[in-house]
C-alpha cells in the first residue's frame, strides 16, 4: 500500500509535501513495530536506547553525555535512568573525577537484557524486510542528505 491509501489522502501539494507526510508516517509506523518487540521486556524506545549507550562506551557517562547522543533529543534523561535503576538495568554512581556529578553505569542485568534482544535483532531487522540492503544503504544516503539540507538552512 502506498501513503495515499494509507492516510486516505489522494492529493499532495507537491512531492515534498508527499515526501514529510510519508516520513512522519512511517516514522510512527517503525516506532509502534519496535516498541510491540521491546514492550515485551518491558521496555521502551528510550530506555532501550539508554541501554545500548552505555554498553556502546563500555564506561559510566553522565546524564548529559547520555543526552547528547539519545537519538530523542527531548528526552527526559535523568526520569528515564531513575526509571532503569528501579529496573536493576543501570545503577548511578557518584563520580570520581567530580563529586558533583554522577554517573551512570549499565548492570549485569542490563547486559543480558541487551544480549537477549540482540539474539532477536533478526526480528527488528525484518520491519525492513521489503528493501534490499543496497535500498536500505540507499534509504540511508538519502536520510542523511535531508538533514544535511536542512543544517545548510539554518
Amino acid at each position: 500500500m502506498g501513503i495515499e491509501q494509507d492516510i486516505h489522502q489522494q492529493n499532495f501539494r507537491n512531492e515534498y509535501q508527499k515526501a514529510v507526510i510519508n516520513l512522519i508516517y512511517t516514522f510512527n509506523w517503525l516506532r509502534d513495530q519496535t516498541q510491540l518487540k521491546l514492550g515485551c521486556h518491558d521496555l521502551t524506545m528510550q530506555q532501550f536506547n539508554i541501554l545500548r549507550i552505555l554498553r556502546g562506551a563500555g564506561a559510566p557517562m553522565s546524564t548529559l553525555q547520555i543526552r547528547e547522543r539519545m537519538l530523542d533529543k527531548m528526552s527526559d534523561t535523568s526520569r528515564i535512568v531513575d526509571r532503569l535503576i528501579v529496573k536493576e538495568l543501570v545503577q548511578k554512581n557518584t563520580c570520581e573525577r567530580d563529586k558533583r556529578l554522577v554517573d551512570v553505569k549499565i548492570t549485569d542485568k542490563g547486559l543480558s537484557l541487551l544480549n537477549c534482544l540482540d539474539s532477536s535483532s533478526d526480528e527488528l531487522d525484518r520491519i525492513m524486510g521489503n528493501l534490499t540492503e543496497e535500498e536500505a544503504k540507499q534509504l540511508n544516503i538519502l536520510l542523511d542528505k535531508v538533514r544535511e539540507s536542512a543544517l545548510v538552512e539554518a
